[in-house]
């Protein structure tokens, strides 16, 4: 699977911001797709992820304002993003991992075996 993020950009506090994940070489529906960040000298966190049987995901961060959801039809994730905070400023990075992932590891980064580059998405005060 080969994954390619893109939609990052600047945005103000309090706006949004859509994010796509989109995929070749496999059907998304049957690989989850996570999205994770990194800020400037942090670890890359688990923000939200899709599994094809086991549901939605999200970071107790960003609940009730980040949405995750899947275009079947063209291989595309997308995480929609509002009520942007500074504190989302980061590199988002989207993420492939097979179906048999286990619920505990979805938001574990070292449970995904397909990684695009990043999208910069900076969020002003």
């Amino acid at each position: 699977v080969q994954l390619q993020a893109s939609g990052g950009g600047l945005a103000q506090a309090g706006g949004s911001l859509r994010l796509s994940c989109i995929g070749s070489g496999r059907s998304f529906s049957d690989v989850a797709i996570g999205w994770f960040r990194q800020a400037p000298g942090k670890e890359r966190e688990f923000v939200a992820t899709l599994h094809p049987s086991r549901g939605r995901r999200y970071a107790d961060s960003v609940k009730g304002r980040f949405t995750i959801s899947r275009d079947y039809g063209r291989n595309i994730v997308d995480l929609q993003m509002t009520s942007l905070e500074p504190e989302d400023t980061a590199v988002y990075f989207c993420a492939g991992g097979s179906r048999g992932m286990i619920t505990s590891s979805l938001p574990l980064a070292t449970a995904y075996d397909y990684w695009g580059q990043g999208t910069q998405v900076t969020v002003s005060s």
